[in-house]
């Protein structure tokens, strides 16, 4: 079965994803507004149907709205819990791309690494700073480059002192949103929202964003400083922030950010119960949901959606994007990817639009499979709030 996926995959991305890369690079207009339509600067994608995003959504409301484009990036897998690092060059190349392409939202985070992965966003991306947003995270416990796993520290101190340092590896004078990664319980959130907001004014941080985190925390550190978007897992396989979290942030006015919006490359059907995790750089090596037991019972939800993109000339992965779009226009996934095929194939997926119909037709039949493994091991799983 996991054959005639992955080669359904391979066929579809042929169409273009890759064709012509080399002359789709024309020069990038410094200082364009975020989430505005890339054409006017790449005539050649247009022509040879290479996917540009145009438009935008917005996360947040008030004066803490923040536009960006359809489809974010997650940078964190470049260098950090994905496997063997690929070459840097390359890796800023694509980053180049996904500029090109009209991505204006790249994520990354001071735990990644730690440090090295915000170092890599701020090489590649400081030079179009007046035209995309960096967003990164604070709230782990890193001394000296080391991180001490499963320790949090959202003190005041150190939340200062992980934005002074991240404004420097990022090549920033202003963090664009600046999420809590993990809630730390020995601090209140009214104490770690009081800390971003003076941030705020004092200029280093623009807005204030939230990670797996509960509709209670989320009241309490918007009622302190408004908040942009909160950030969580959320794909087909994963959908428990709809209970709790989402009636909140539509009411409050909140974004939402997904991230891992493919399962961690699951739900693009090219993992099998015969693939191998690198044992020292790749997180899904030690998740419940990635052992071969796991991803064989799993992968009847990848044929689902690869027999729905079938008749639809899209892949699973487009498909799983194109379906979370289609929830709310407040729904930015962060797709991250080492591979120019693969940004491609995921740009791709802001074409298929889906209606409420499609939605439910989806929803239905991936509800009648029973999903297998959790999504972090014990001690991770105790960090967020689900």
């Amino acid at each position: 079965m996991n054959e005639q996926i992955s080669s359904r995959r391979r066929e579809l991305l042929k169409a273009g994803a890759t064709v012509g890369a080399a002359v789709c690079t024309a020069p990038l207009m410094a200082g364009a507004v975020a989430a505005q339509p890339a054409t006017a600067t790449l005539s050649g994608c247009d022509a040879m149907d290479l996917p540009v995003l145009s438009g935008g959504r917005i996360l947040g409301s008030g004066d803490f709205r923040m536009e960006v484009s359809a489809l974010g990036f997650g940078v964190m897998g470049m260098n950090y819990n994905r496997g063997p690092h690929p070459d840097r060059k390359a890796m800023i190349s694509l980053l180049h791309q996904a500029v090109d392409r009209g991505v204006t939202l790249f994520d990354t985070a001071q735990v990644y690494g730690p440090l090295i992965n915000e170092a890599l966003a701020g090489e590649a991306l400081h030079q179009f700073r007046n035209r995309v947003s960096v967003t990164t995270k604070f709230g782990h416990r890193i001394v000296n480059g080391k991180y001490f796993e499963g320790q949090l520290d959202s003190t005041p101190a150190n939340i200062r002192r992980v934005a002074e340092e991240s404004l420097k590896r990022l090549r920033l004078e202003t963090i664009e949103l600046f999420y809590q990664h993990r809630l730390d319980p020995a601090v209140p959130i009214e104490d770690v929202a009081g800390t971003v907001r003076d941030l705020i004014r004092e200029g280093k941080v623009r807005r204030f964003g939230l990670c797996e985190v509960n509709s209670q925390t989320i009241r309490r550190a918007h009622a302190v400083q408004p908040v942009t978007a909160v950030q969580s897992e959320y794909h087909l396989m994963w959908r428990e922030q709809e209970k709790e979290v989402f009636p909140v942030i539509q009411e409050l006015g909140i974004g939402f950010v997904p991230y891992s919006p493919l399962n961690r490359g699951f739900l693009g059907g090219g993992i099998t119960e015969y693939t191998r995790f690198d044992t020292g750089n790749d997180n899904r090596n030690t998740l419940p949901r990635f052992t071969p037991e796991a991803i064989r019972a799993n992968l009847a939800v990848v044929e689902v959606l690869s027999t729905f993109g079938r008749t639809r000339g899209a892949t699973s992965a487009q498909v799983a994007l194109a379906w979370m779009m289609a929830k709310a226009p407040w729904i930015v996934p962060i797709p991250g990817t080492t591979k120019l095929a693969h940004l491609d194939e995921n740009l791709r997926a802001a074409r298929l639009m889906l209606n409420p119909a499609e939605v439910l037709e989806l929803e239905s039949a991936v509800s009648r499979i029973r999903i297998v493994g959790g999504r972090y091991p014990a001690v991770q799983q105790m960090q967020v709030q689900h």
